[in-house]
Order: structure tokens, then C-alpha cells, then sequence
């Protein structure tokens, strides 16, 4: 695909208001696919580009690379097109590849089921329009297209697609509230985030859904405003709140008994891509999630409370 250039300026900035996709994600095409600029082959996102420069691009096809690691487990399949794919993400399981990954990932299973994937975010990340922690379990979705992800990736952008977040918190909340702190990588702990001034503007709205039998714990919902990385642990850090089992933001604990942070994503939402009818898709509990919710709350109760139904309509009631 080809277009010609109306303004002077980096080709990453053109090339994403052309096709209306992020400035980073274009950015990362550039550097792993690349594009040609007046026939010449470009790979930097911030090559500048002149007035009737023509523009090049072509969304490649996968080429298949085995995973040099062993891809020995299954995963729930909530909806599935011809143009994305929803699953259940285990907890435990990574996302995508990096460095510093030692292990199969969701993006080795999806190459080993051959599930046709989009390909704008390079080979580590075939298909993966956004991402859930390591630990964290839950809703996500996957485009199989370039022009599905393209389409996803600005509904990211302009908030018509997003998660509901269940988590078994340490401390009651004080009341339900908006947090708008901003977040950047802690200058004391590079595995961590932190609150930081001058950071990445960062925004979570937290609803008080239920206590815990002995008024100890609570189980709360949350809805993201911006994706920064461990937002929603970060903030409840702020206002000096853990999740269960987060042990690397300050959850002090029975150390074994809870051994991954209880952070769910419950209902996802969005546009399809191609007819634009609203989604809404219900990501069922894994067992240790549902076994620590049942330990300390009532389970007759906490079965209506946490029905998608009363969790959506608890933001919509309280915002």
C-alpha cells in the first residue's frame, strides 16, 4: 500500500495520523518490518519525510518460527472470528516474548494451534493488542489481522474497548474512588512502578464491592483509564492498599498460601472490528481465584454481587 506524503515531518507521526494508529505501534513497525520511502528501505521511526515523499508499506504475512520452548499447556478460547480472538489468559502465563522470557507464551500457543495473527507488532508480539501481567488472569484479546488490530488499537485510544478488573484486596477501601497519579518505572527498584512526579499521566476508578467474612479483606472492582504498566497495583499502593498475594508492591502474608497476585479480568468489552456491533465478553474465574474468594467471603452473597450484570452497573451507578 501506497500514499504520498502531505506534510513535512518524522515518518512515524505521518504514518499514524494516515492510518490512524498510534504513534508507537507505527513505530514498531517501522523498526521490526519496515517501509520503503521513495523506494529506499526505512526502518527508523523518526526518518524525516518532505512533501510528495511516497510512502510505502505492506502488512507481511507470518512467516513461522518455532518456539525453542516447549509449548505444553491449553487455553480457553471465549470468542473466536475470522477477525480476533478472545481467550481466558491463565495465570503464570506470559504474553508475549522478551529477553528476559524463559518459557512458552501465549504467543507460542497461538502459532502452535495455527491461528492466523496479525503482524503490525512484530514477530515477539503477533497479534497482541494488549496485554495482562504474568500473574494476573483474565480477558484478551487477539487480533487476526492487521486491519482488526489496527482498528482494536484505536478503540484502546478512544476508551471503546476496555476491561472490568476484579481483585481480592488487604485493607478496605475508605470510599470508591478515582485515582489519577502519575506512573514511571520506581528509581529504586527496576522490577517495580511507582507513583513519580513528572511520570506518565495514569487514571483507575475502584468500586467497594463486598467485605470479607471478619471485615478484614474486600473484593473490589476496577476500571482502567490508561494502561500503564501495573497500574492498578500501583495505585492501590498509593492509597496504601495491596492486592492478595502481591508480595512485590507491600502484601504482607502467609507466605505460600497465596502464591500469585488475586487480580482478575472479568469482562472485556468493544466494537467489532469489522460491523462495529458492541462485545461484551465474561472471562470465567480460574479455581484459586474462586477458592480465596469462597474462603473468605459468603458464597451465596458474593454469587449476586459479583454477577457482570451488578459489577458494571456499580461504576455506572457510583460515576
Amino acid at each position: 500500500m501506497t500514499f504520498t506524503c502531505k506534510d513535512i515531518g518524522r515518518v512515524d507521526s505521518i504514518m499514524s495520523k494516515e492510518l490512524e494508529v498510534s504513534r508507537s505501534q507505527i513505530g514498531k513497525f517501522i523498526k521490526n518490518i519496515g517501509i520503503n520511502i521513495n523506494d529506499k528501505k526505512i526502518n527508523k521511526p523518526g526518518f524525516k519525510v518532505q512533501t510528495g515523499d511516497k510512502i510505502t508499506y505492506e502488512f507481511q504475512e507470518i512467516t513461522e518460527k518455532k518456539s525453542e520452548y516447549e509449548v505444553d499447556f491449553n487455553v480457553d478460547i471465549l470468542y473466536e472470528d475470522d477477525d480476533l480472538l478472545v481467550v481466558n489468559k491463565p495465570p503464570f502465563l506470559t504474553v508475549h516474548g522478551a529477553p528476559s522470557v524463559k518459557e512458552a507464551t501465549l504467543v507460542d500457543w497461538l502459532k502452535k494451534k495455527g491461528i492466523l495473527l496479525s503482524t503490525i507488532s512484530g514477530e515477539e508480539r503477533h497479534g497482541i493488542v494488549h496485554r495482562i501481567d504474568k500473574e494476573t488472569s483474565g480477558a484478551l484479546v487477539v487480533a487476526k489481522n492487521n486491519e482488526a488490530h489496527i482498528n482494536l488499537s484505536k478503540q484502546l485510544e478512544d476508551k471503546s474497548m476496555g476491561r472490568y478488573y476484579l481483585a481480592l484486596i488487604d485493607l478496605p477501601l475508605k470510599n470508591n474512588g478515582i485515582v489519577e497519579k502519575p506512573i514511571y518505572r520506581n528509581p529504586k527498584n527496576r522490577l517495580k512502578m511507582a507513583v513519580v512526579e513528572g511520570g506518565k499521566y495514569a487514571k483507575s476508578t475502584f468500586v467497594k464491592l463486598a467485605l470479607s467474612n471478619d471485615e478484614k479483606y474486600e473484593l473490589i472492582a476496577a476500571k482502567l483509564h490508561t494502561g500503564r504498566t501495573h497500574q492498578i497495583r500501583v495505585h492501590l499502593n498509593s492509597l496504601s492498599r495491596h492486592i492478595l498475594g502481591d508480595s512485590l508492591y507491600g502484601f504482607k502474608s502467609q507466605k505460600g498460601k497465596i502464591n500469585r497476585v488475586m487480580l482478575h479480568a472479568y469482562i472485556l468489552y468493544l466494537k467489532h472490528p469489522k460491523n462495529g456491533k458492541m462485545m461484551q465478553i465474561e472471562a470465567p474465574f480460574f479455581e484459586d481465584f474462586k477458592d480465596t474468594i469462597y474462603k473468605y467471603f459468603n458464597k451465596d452473597k458474593i454469587n449476586e454481587i459479583i454477577s457482570s450484570n451488578h459489577v458494571i452497573d456499580s461504576f455506572d451507578t457510583n460515576f
